[in-house]
């Protein structure tokens, strides 16, 4: 279903807020152990967790891989829930070594949807950290829903309430071009909105969106 809202809410969010450079990290991989240990808690415990393990020796898998569980829960421990992150790291890491190189997929005959399915089988990686990974570390075009996505959808967009994860993904991927650098700045941007303006409790003053044109969810 043709949805034109969705394309001309990101033209309004990105001329009032610009680009936001998401996702931050100095490499693939760092960008994916923030998607892992920024499950259930702030971006800002993530940022401490980061720190402490670069503190430990160079980010990279293989440091990781040879850091004790001791080191790794303790450096970690910022982000909260420090030995199950630790259980997922470690699955995680092992993913990493065997299905990329140079930090690139390795794909083996694989396609994206199987690419993903293997990701989805690591313990505690779900959609929304899965298509993360996909998309903010390897430039893939997958579009990553969240909480603040499907607030603005039902507030904003006139989608209404869609709590099924890959349906309310693909109505958003049907109707945005195939672009894994605007799948990026929108989510981006939808957090932003989200945390300034769209309030879990109501739009508040700063809400970019709250007059979105009622013409152009009719058109």
């Amino acid at each position: 279903m043709r949805q034109p809202q969705l394309l001309a809410a990101y033209e309004q969010l990105h001329a009032a807020y610009g680009p936001q450079h998401w996702w931050p990290g100095d490499s693939p991989w760092e960008i994916g152990i923030g998607a892992v240990l920024t499950q259930n808690t702030s971006w800002t415990n993530v940022e401490k967790a980061i720190a402490a393990l670069k503190a430990s020796g160079p980010l990279t898998p293989a440091v990781m891989a040879a850091m004790t569980d001791a080191e790794l829960e303790t450096a970690i421990m910022p982000s909260g829930f420090f030995r199950l992150k630790t259980r997922r790291l470690r699955a995680f890491t092992a993913w990493w070594q065997s299905n990329t190189a140079a930090d690139r997929p390795v794909w083996n005959g694989r396609n994206l949807p199987e690419f993903r399915r293997d990701l989805l089988a690591i313990n505690g990686i779900g959609p929304e950290t899965a298509d993360s990974i996909l998309l903010y570390c390897f430039n893939l075009p997958v579009f990553v829903i969240d909480a603040y996505t499907r607030r603005l959808a039902e507030r904003h967009f006139g989608l209404g309430r869609i709590d099924d994860y890959h349906h309310l993904q693909q109505i958003f991927m049907d109707n945005l071009p195939t672009d894994p650098a605007i799948y990026n700045e929108y989510h981006a941007l939808i957090v932003r909105a989200a945390k300034e303006g769209c309030r879990k409790s109501g739009c508040n003053a700063e809400c970019v969106l709250k007059n979105f044109p009622e013409t152009v969810l009719r058109s």
